[in-house]
């Protein structure tokens, strides 16, 4: 089956190494299976990201979801980062809404080495509302050398370091994108998608909202 990323796209994105290692890519995913990609998407009603392991997954997001975790997104990643990626364990999470209270300047714990995140809006604002943003610091979201627009197709990926700020403005509503996590080891893995599934129930009983 032909890939719905293109890869060769991927790989002619140039890398970057300030503040942090990280790359930005536009329009990677398949223009012409965005109405599938839309249907397809799982179904999933409260803000968050959410293990791929409790949703449905089909059609064309099986598709980006087969592309995400194979070896070749991987090791083109990895060069463009600068780190090894293909041995490391994986882990797929997913979100369909943005809660006000989203995407705080933040860093990654240690469990995590590099993210990936593939957007899947069909189109977005310019206020800057919910665009990824990486950050120069943890003291202004205004600080920022990079932004990435959550549209259809857009990547965004980043190595795990000591100063990996990022985070996007406040923004309420659909924002559907993919994240892939690479981790240290198979129990993060476990730990992480054990953490996710009890966010799902607890979301699910009215009693907690995580901050994702």
């Amino acid at each position: 089956m032909r890939s719905i990323i293109d890869f060769d796209k991927l790989a002619q994105a140039d890398g970057q190494h300030a503040p942090y290692s990280h790359v930005l890519a536009p329009a990677i995913v398949d223009d012409s299976a965005r109405r599938e990609m839309r249907a397809d998407f799982p179904e999933i009603s409260r803000p968050g990201f959410f293990p791929l392991s409790e949703m449905k997954v089909e059609g064309a997001f099986q598709r980006l979801i087969d592309d995400m975790s194979s070896d070749r997104f991987a090791e083109i990643l990895g060069e463009k980062l600068g780190i090894e990626l293909k041995d490391k364990p994986r882990l797929i999470t997913v979100r369909k809404w943005s809660a006000a209270k989203d995407g705080r300047i933040h860093n990654d714990g240690e469990a995590k080495i590099a993210t990936a995140l593939i957007y899947l809006n069909d189109d977005w604002g310019a206020s800057g509302e919910g665009c990824f943003r990486v950050l120069n610091g943890p003291n202004s979201m205004d600080d920022y050398t990079c932004e990435a627009p959550p549209i259809f197709g857009t990547l965004i990926a980043f190595k795990r370091s000591d100063n990996s700020w990022h985070g996007h403005p406040p923004f309420a509503g659909e924002r559907r994108v993919v994240q892939m996590a690479y981790v240290r080891s198979q129990a993060d893995v476990e730990r992480k998608a054990r953490r996710g599934r009890l966010s799902l129930f607890l979301k699910k009983l009215n009693v907690f909202h995580a901050d994702a």
